[in-house]
């Protein structure tokens, strides 16, 4: 078992951009320039002291870059995701092969259900889980089996604006959940809720102390943060964003695991 900031990635392939898009129109991705943005996020993990492992490519899976969907980590359990959309399941095995090669225990979400793991937010033990878009009801049911268990207090709260719960909303290291109101269902469903000016603004990967992993595209979401006392740390995602992708979706973080 592997102890400390530990991240899966998986490199983007050659049909990243024929990517699915839901909520917003299709526009030109440039997957050069994509691999360039890919490599500097990843690198920012590293400088920050996350251990990287690559998922094996899935070449043939336009969105297996966003390797998030795949997977949700409570303590040492990963839950396998079953996504939402048809096309998106054959990402999952390889995923399965890194979790397992971590040493983690690992359950599945099963027929009917499904979940993506981009409609999980954690803040401490409170597990969120988005419903109303590529998560069903099913697959909240078997959420709440394989978590609730281990200490886990899940909440649903409804998604019909964006594609994942994390494209409306994320959480500050002081558990305050940020997001872009016009794409927020229902802010009153968290205890503490920040609005942000820009859409990109809502999405934050915690590196640790204090230092925000975010978008270049939230320049004043990113100067709202340093107000706050947190260290914006800011990357380049234009050609992923244009898939409806964010800083969160592009690894899987698991900060602690216990044998």
């Amino acid at each position: 078992m592997t102890d400390g900031k530990q991240a899966l990635v998986r490199r983007p392939g050659p049909r990243l951009a024929e990517g699915l898009v839901t909520h917003i129109d299709r526009r030109p991705v440039d997957p050069a320039l994509a691999l360039r943005q890919w490599e500097s996020y990843v690198q920012v993990l590293r400088d920050h002291g996350w251990r990287i492992t690559e998922v094996a490519p899935a070449d043939d899976c336009p969105d297996a870059v966003f390797v998030e969907d795949t997977m949700v980590m409570f303590r040492n359990v990963a839950l396998l995701a079953r996504p939402g959309a048809d096309q998106r399941r054959p990402e999952i095995a390889d995923a399965r092969a890194a979790v397992e090669a971590l040493g983690c225990s690992v359950n599945e979400i099963r027929s009917p259900g499904t979940l993506d793991g981009g409609d999980i937010l954690k803040i401490g033990d409170t597990v969120y889980v988005g419903r109303g878009g590529r998560t069903n009801a099913d697959g909240v049911r078997q959420l709440r089996s394989a978590f609730e268990p281990l200490g886990a207090r899940v909440v649903a709260v409804p998604v019909s604006r964006v594609l994942h719960l994390k494209s409306a909303v994320t959480a500050l290291p002081d558990g305050t959940v940020i997001g872009y109101p016009p794409l927020v269902d229902d802010p009153a469903a968290f205890p503490r809720f920040l609005p942000v000016p820009e859409e990109s603004g809502a999405h934050v990967v915690l590196l640790g102390g204090g230092r925000l992993l975010m978008a270049a595209g939230a320049p004043r979401s990113a100067e709202l943060f340093a107000d706050l006392g947190y260290e914006p740390v800011v990357v380049d995602i234009s050609e992923f964003e244009k898939l409806e992708g964010c800083v969160t979706c592009l690894s899987v973080r698991l900060r602690a695991l216990y044998a």
